[in-house]
């Protein structure tokens, strides 16, 4: 029995792959910036202790070993990120302050590996912020509840408004698009996309009844003023839980908890959001026994907590934007 000659037929294969190779870089230099806006409160701004991350590098090379190279925190050249003041290319240290991560670095590894195209994040967080009055979306108007006298002391001399910090977010996203260039001088003029949202908060909710009552209301109307605001109608949308007490949470407040959570959880699941908004698991992620770097806040500041936060957001966002 004569014996197949496939040499010829390899060397057409490597042909066709080197011809091919320069077309598919260019169709991927060539496509739009694909932008990422994460916004929250503090546990968005990121709180995972980086020196943590270090021993987990070590300890869980499998998991955790590509974020080093010798010795030094690796780069993505296909994610940028800008967070504030800070911009650059995606690697650890994108958190506040800035020996902490937040989801970012696992979720900008996630996308990174599932797009061919340019990717950008933009992070807008601030701590201690809430849905109900500071995030508040234009259409849930006036709140019902009683407005604290501090609070409305502030908002009489101008020095607070409600809403603010929806109406910065999207300020501080149209500003970084409109200057592209400036932020990151490889950009090349190929346009941009707004690609997907990530939300993280609730803390600030969670511990006020008449902000936990609303927030519910406010969360499918962050959604649809999110996406009229950005200019984009079905833009992709993960809504991170508050699960920062793990899946078993403390009797004394879980319906507290549960509430919200089954709030940011129910736009999932309405037929106008289907398909274009998904729900970002967190408490399966909480450790609560071992080291801790934040007390019992924030997740207790642990790296991996925070690595794999992003990491489910990441692969929520993929189940809305990649066929």
């Amino acid at each position: 029995m004569s014996r197949l000659n496939l040499a010829p037929w390899l060397a057409v294969a490597a042909t066709v792959l080197a011809l091919l190779m320069p077309i598919a870089l260019a169709r991927a230099a060539d496509d739009p910036v694909e932008v990422f806006v994460l916004v929250g409160q503090s546990n968005m701004q990121g709180k995972g202790k980086i020196a943590h991350l270090e021993q987990l590098v070590d300890e869980e090379p499998g998991t955790y070993g590509h974020l080093m190279k010798n010795g030094q925190w690796t780069e993505r050249d296909d994610v940028w990120i800008k967070y504030w003041d800070k911009k650059g290319k995606l690697t650890a240290g994108y958190g506040s302050p800035e020996d902490r991560i937040g989801p970012e670095l696992g979720f900008g590894h996630v996308i990174g590996e599932a797009l061919d195209a340019q990717v950008l994040i933009i992070k807008v967080a601030w701590g201690g912020q809430s849905l109900a009055l500071d995030f508040r979306p234009p259409s849930s108007g006036r709140p019902e509840f009683a407005i604290s006298e501090k609070t409305r002391s502030r908002i009489d001399s101008g020095e607070y408004q409600i809403g603010i910090r929806f109406k910065e977010m999207i300020e501080e996203v149209k500003s970084t698009l409109a200057n592209l260039k400036e932020h990151f001088p490889e950009y090349e003029g190929q346009g941009y996309e707004i690609a997907g949202l990530v939300w993280f908060q609730g803390f600030n909710d969670v511990i006020n009844n008449e902000f936990r009552a609303e927030y519910g209301k406010n969360m499918v109307n962050f959604v649809r003023d999110a996406r009229k605001a950005l200019g984009a109608d079905d833009l992709p949308i993960v809504i991170g839980e508050l699960g920062m007490d793990g899946l078993e949470v403390n009797p004394r407040y879980a319906h507290k908890h549960y509430a919200v959570r089954e709030a940011q959880e129910a736009p999932s699941k309405m037929p106008e959001f289907k398909g274009s908004v998904g729900f970002g698991r967190t408490a399966p992620f909480v450790i609560k026994e071992g080291d801790g770097y934040d007390g019992g806040y924030h997740y207790r500041g642990r790296a991996d907590t925070f690595y794999k936060i992003g990491v489910s957001f990441g692969e929520e966002m993929k189940k809305l934007i990649v066929p």
